[in-house]
């Protein structure tokens, strides 16, 4: 056996990353993991322990909490991202951060390439790897599970073979992937669109039927576009996503199920649960009506949805990526204030909010005492917006008759 040189393994600590570390030492690596804290329920010293004992030289773990919340998802929440106008990207978003540090970890240590456990059909492989190429072109990317075309029991049996810690109780019957925006659930009854997804499915919200019979209403402070405080108490980014991740799942917010039209070409049932996702955006969103332009909004509404397949594509390292997180940011200079949200069996409705930039005026707007708005100035208004239909009828407009005749007079 030819050695290649070092590696460095996106690991999970799950049986295809465990089982690709002595696969990858066969084909010639010396093999390095590198395991991210992006709020997933893991053991971190255990999965260290136990890369090592399946043959890892070296195990690293990295807390990317506050990267991926201050980096990642804040950049998406200002842009409203959100795939197909459903899917709030939770899974997507960690993938460009691990690819990135995946391919840090390679340059301190000297390696010849990176790896990850995605197989053929997975999306992730993807992101990934376009990702870790943007960042360093000249870098070789693995991908054992997509290559060596093992069965499940046949992986089973390679990991006791080569003494590798596998999990002795049923496993789920799902595939789930989680972080502090949310959490990803796959497989199973799940494959199939007709079946509703099972209360077993979900851990970060429960069923809505069975939430509260009385809503709470909390109050989300904004600066710039962010998230500052909840409840008038200032909150570092993690601390706050974790905090409404909590209270909105026991309203039962934040359940998506969808059709998802897949990047590697096929259509896929996926079933997502982001309570705080989905709370930050729709209140994010509403503050944006209440103090940008009409003209802004709307510009910006049309490329919130190419940002969100930009990310969900893998592509945000990409110039147009990087474009339109400067014209986004510029919108985000006027976008503070506080919005007020009703949690209650499901939903989180805004029922209100203000800000110091607020563009809405009372005297503008009210149709009681005080208006202030000139209703003579109407009449103007009205014949010069009119003026080029008005036109185009005088030259080639329906007669009379044929209008009598369109409505049903005749």
């Amino acid at each position: 056996m030819t050695y290649k040189g070092k590696l460095v393994l996106a690991y999970s600590g799950g049986l295809d990353t465990s089982v690709a570390i002595p696969w990858l030492k066969e084909q010639g690596y010396e093999v390095i993991t590198f395991t991210a804290d992006v709020g997933q329920p893991i053991d971190l010293e255990g999965t260290k322990a136990k890369a090592i004992k399946s043959g890892a030289s070296k195990a690293y773990i990295a807390d990317l909490r506050e990267e991926f919340v201050e980096e990642f998802v804040w950049r998406s929440l200002k842009a409203n991202a959100m795939y197909q106008g459903t899917y709030p990207l939770n899974s997507a978003l960690s993938r460009p951060l691990i690819a990135s540090h995946l391919v840090k970890v390679a340059e301190e240590e000297g390696a010849v390439a990176i790896a990850h456990g995605c197989t053929g059909k997975g999306q992730d492989q993807v992101r990934i790897e376009v990702c870790a190429k943007a960042l360093n072109p000249d870098i070789v990317v693995e991908a054992p599970v997509r290559d060596w075309h093992f069965s499940r029991d046949e992986e089973i049996e390679y990991a006791e073979k080569h003494g590798i810690p596998i999990p002795v109780t049923k496993s789920s019957p799902y595939s789930i992937d989680e972080n502090l925006w949310g959490r990803s659930i796959e497989c199973g009854i799940l494959e199939d669109p007709w079946e509703e997804a099972p209360s077993d499915a979900f851990k970060m919200t429960v069923d809505p039927w069975d939430a509260p019979d009385e809503p709470v209403t909390i109050e989300i402070g904004f600066e710039k576009g962010l998230p500052v405080s909840l409840n008038g108490k200032p909150m570092s980014g993690v601390a706050l996503i974790e905090m409404l991740n909590q209270i909105a799942g026991k309203a039962g917010v934040g359940r998506i199920d969808m059709i998802e039209d897949r990047l590697v070409g096929f259509k896929s049932r996926e079933v997502y649960e982001c309570p705080g996702a989905v709370t930050l955006i729709g209140a994010h969103k509403a503050l944006e009506t209440l103090t940008l332009p009409k003209e802004v909004l709307k510009a910006k509404r049309e490329l919130e949805v190419k940002y969100a397949e930009l990310t969900y594509e893998g592509y945000w390292f990409s110039p147009l990526k990087d474009a339109i997180d400067a014209f986004i940011d510029k919108t985000q200079e006027v976008v503070s204030g506080v919005v007020k949200v009703r949690l209650f069996k499901g939903q989180a409705m805004v029922v209100g909010m203000k800000s110091p930039n607020a563009l809405y005026r009372e005297d503008l707007a009210t149709y009681s005492h005080g208006d202030k708005f000139d209703h003579k100035s109407a009449v103007g208004f009205i014949t010069v917006w009119g003026l080029p239909i008005k036109t185009w009828s005088q030259m080639h407009g329906k007669k009379s008759d044929q209008v009598s005749k369109a409505i049903g007079m005749e």
